[in-house]
């Protein structure tokens, strides 16, 4: 089956997450686009500053997370491509600045190799936050409309994506750890996969040129 771009509310993003409503994060959105860059490529940043000094911190720590220590950044950009996928042993929370293309899986469907036709994809609209599951694998966000950028806010717990601990590899797990709280598998064609990531993503490399003309 060919890939459909649904959205975020459809029912088929349950399984991945859901959106996160009751709270007001216009001047997060505000603060990311007067101090963010919106480049050609792919940046990410796990901490910034000038976000965890906006009020909107504490709720997101104290409600959404239950009082977990948090860190507030972006991933900013202009991408079609899918590349990669990850998670973590959490939750992790998108506020979409610009409309954003998700593309997601399951956890569950990775034991082995994944193959790409299992992936989905889900429009996230301008303004709206997501929480995405512990268990639903996911990687940059891509662009909405070909050739347009986007600005996304990244809410995970601190310490999340900063250097790898020293570990002894005991299992095929452990060798998917590719920074802190972040499980990595690539696709052949990925960058990542010529900095040391497992290549267990298997089938075309996913593109959503064509769906965002």
């Amino acid at each position: 089956m060919s890939l459909v771009i649904k959205s975020v509310t459809d029912k088929d993003f349950v399984k991945y997450g859901r959106v996160v409503e009751g709270y007001d994060f216009g001047e997060l959105l505000s603060t990311l686009e007067k101090c963010s860059p919106k480049p050609d490529d792919v940046v990410y940043v796990p901490s910034c500053s000038e976000l965890e000094a906006i009020d909107a911190k504490k709720y997101l720590s104290d409600n959404v997370y239950g009082g977990m220590p948090i860190q507030i950044g972006y991933c900013n950009g202009t991408n079609t491509k899918l590349n990669c996928l990850e998670y973590h042993k959490d939750s992790e929370i998108d506020i979409a600045a610009d409309d954003v293309v998700l593309l997601v899986g399951s956890q569950q469907d990775a034991a082995g190799t994944y193959d790409t036709s299992k992936v989905e994809a889900f429009l996230c609209s301008k303004g709206t936050a997501v929480e995405l599951y512990a268990t639903t694998m996911h990687y940059a966000p891509c662009s909405a409309k070909l050739g347009e950028g986007f600005r996304v806010v990244i809410v995970l717990p601190k310490g999340t994506n900063y250097d790898k601990p020293d570990i002894k590899i005991t299992n095929d797990e452990d060798k998917r750890l590719f920074a802190s709280n972040k499980w990595l598998i690539a696709h052949p064609d990925a960058p990542e996969a010529k900095q040391g990531a497992v290549v267990a993503i298997t089938g075309e490399n996913t593109d959503i040129a064509e769906l965002i003309k």
